[in-house]
């Protein structure tokens, strides 16, 4: 079933942040809200927009967004067949698959059913890796996908490196 796409919102560019260092970023990770707004879209549809996302911020990788389950357009995800990663601060992840028609993208999404308590604010909130998504977007600048094919970090201006993800840097 094929769903018009959502319109995209107008709204005025808020002033650049200044650049954040990955580096300065803590460990364990950091939760943060933020009320920009976050788009994500995949075969011709919005999947997922809100201005109530959740920023975790972990020493070199780049910020994953985390949106509330009621600003995701559900009826796109279903259950990935495989997969359930453990992260030993947030405890076990659960992968969705994105499905627009006969578009699929595996294990494109990701979620935290039951964290750890320190990330309850987490529950349920949907992640979506940028590489696996036709576009990604906060406060309308496109996202940068992080570089591997496990981590899902969104590489925007606002954010410096070098990365955790690409080749070589496994034991950072």
């Amino acid at each position: 079933m094929y769903l018009d796409p959502l319109p995209e919102e107008v709204v005025p560019h808020p002033a650049p942040r200044p650049p954040e260092s990955v580096w300065d970023y803590p460990r364990p990770p950091a939760v943060r809200e933020d009320d920009r707004l976050v788009r994500v879209e995949c075969a011709g549809h919005v999947v997922a927009e809100t201005r109530r996302s959740v920023r975790v911020l972990e020493t070199s990788h780049p910020p994953v967004f985390y949106i509330p389950p009621e600003d995701v357009r559900t009826e796109f995800l279903l259950p990935a067949v495989s997969g359930r990663t453990w992260c030993e601060w947030k405890g076990s992840a659960r992968y969705w698959d994105v499905v627009v028609g006969d578009d699929v993208r595996a294990r494109a999404a990701w979620s935290y059913p039951r964290p750890e308590p320190d990330y309850a604010a987490l529950t349920d909130f949907f992640a979506f890796y940028p590489s696996r998504m036709d576009r990604c977007a906060v406060a309308g600048e496109d996202v940068t996908a992080q570089e591997g094919d496990f981590y899902g970090g969104w590489i925007t201006s606002e954010v410096r490196g070098p990365f955790k993800g690409g080749p070589g840097t496994r034991l950072w």
